[in-house]
């Protein structure tokens, strides 16, 4: 196995990476310009790099205000997403094409909203973990592998603005400048690790994945939550947070930038009558305006007014096993099963050099330990593991060691 941190001698300082080579590209933002844009990046050879910036922290919701191609044959483009909302055709001249994204879990959503979808795929974060990289962002990657410095002041910037900055756009230009470079070494060293394989599948199961469903009771995750213990009082935070939620959406604003998920959790936790007592918590203050300050009330006051028998439960409903830490209560064997099983997949991880969330997912690990195959040898668990979904490489690799994890189980 070869030593992925060390592709780049630690001696050896980056090449700072200050300028696209062929200049920057100006925005795409007509009609002309996309229909150019389409031209270009079909007469494109090989795999085309994509990447796409959000306004996360400003905006409601994860749509893209920009998204950036570069392609042999096509250069650079930057593309105004909101000025340009259809990019299909853009899409269908990319079909056949690898697409290389870094991060694909965080751009494709975006991306397909405004119709563009690869039918492959190369992610060069998935494939540094499964490389063994211990920093797997874009800019220490680029420099670990590649040997170049890729400045990330602009990373998290408000990607709404218009127009947007130069030096903005020069951030972004340069985040796909080399990706397919990136992509091509990464490639190698998965290969010389006997990895390319594992990599193919899991790049493939992204291309496949359907849709995440919305999820059920979003506003569980508010921050602090687990400070809250009583059903009414879940009953506000809920109140706050659904109409927090419809301001948020209606404003086009993040929703922390309505209402901080701390001040949802005090002022349920206080329940307070009306603005004089709402302005005391921590939380709200003397810039909240009385029309905020009614809809935070009215909301508590729906919360007063749910009968008992309507209050949400004081856990989120789940179709899964229990929390691991109730385990030991519920079922004594179960926990044992899931001890032995979790310490064979740690030191499965370590021989492979890489995480052990990405040689199987805890939730999978915790499945089948819950609810075990009636005869749990090798065979069984891993007919269980792939009707859970896990890929074929996982579970050749995993369905030995926890098997016999199983017929052994830690006291």
């Amino acid at each position: 196995m070869t030593d992925a941190v060390a592709a780049i001698p630690e001696e050896t300082a980056p090449v700072p990476l200050l300028e696209p080579r062929e200049g920057l590209p100006p925005v795409v933002a007509d009609e002309t310009a996309l229909a150019e844009t389409v031209a270009a990046f079909a007469g494109g050879t090989g795999p085309v790099a994509v990447d796409a910036e959000r306004a996360s922290g400003y905006r409601y919701g994860q749509r893209a205000y920009l998204i950036q191609l570069r392609r042999a044959g096509a250069g650079t483009a930057l593309i105004d997403p909101i000025a340009c909302p259809d990019l299909s055709a853009l899409g269908a001249a990319l079909a056949d094409a690898e697409w290389v994204v870094h991060a694909a879990t965080q751009d494709l959503p975006c991306l397909a909203e405004v119709g563009m979808t690869p039918r492959r795929l190369f992610d060069t974060e998935l494939a540094g973990r499964l490389a063994g990289f211990p920093r797997v962002g874009l800019g220490p990657m680029t420099e670990n592998v590649l040997g170049l410095s890729l400045a990330k002041e602009h990373s998290a910037v408000d990607w709404s603005t218009r127009p947007l900055p130069e030096p903005w756009l020069r951030y972004a230009a340069l985040d796909v400048e080399v990706l397919v470079e990136l992509r091509d070494e990464l490639e190698r060293e998965l290969d010389a690790q006997g990895k390319l394989g594992w990599a193919l599948e899991e790049f493939a199961a992204l291309v496949d994945a359907p849709r995440p469903a919305p999820r059920t009771d979003p506003w569980r995750r508010t921050s602090q939550l687990h400070k809250v213990r009583r059903r009414r009082q879940l009953a506000a935070v809920r109140e706050l947070w659904l109409a927090r939620d419809r301001i948020a959406r209606e404003r086009d604003v993040s929703p922390g930038r309505v209402l901080p998920d701390a001040a949802i959790v005090n002022a349920a936790l206080a329940m307070p009558l009306n603005a004089p007592a709402l302005l005391a918590v921590t939380g709200f203050g003397p810039r909240a305006n009385r029309r905020q300050l009614d809809q935070w009330l009215a909301a508590l006051q729906r919360a007063r007014e749910i009968p008992e028998n309507q209050l949400p439960p004081a856990a989120a409903p789940h179709d899964g096993p229990p929390p691991p830490r109730a385990w030991a209560d519920k079922d004594p064997v179960a926990a044992a099963r899931l001890s032995a099983a979790r310490a064979a997949v740690t030191e499965l991880a370590e021989q492979h050099n890489l995480p052990a969330e990405n040689l199987i997912t805890p939730d999978l690990v915790r499945r089948v330990s819950w609810e075990p195959p009636a005869t749990p040898d090798a065979e069984s668990v891993a007919a269980a593991l792939r009707a859970l979904g896990a890929r074929q490489w996982q579970v050749d690799l995993v369905a030995p060691v926890m098997a016999e994890a199983f017929s052994t189980p830690a006291e």
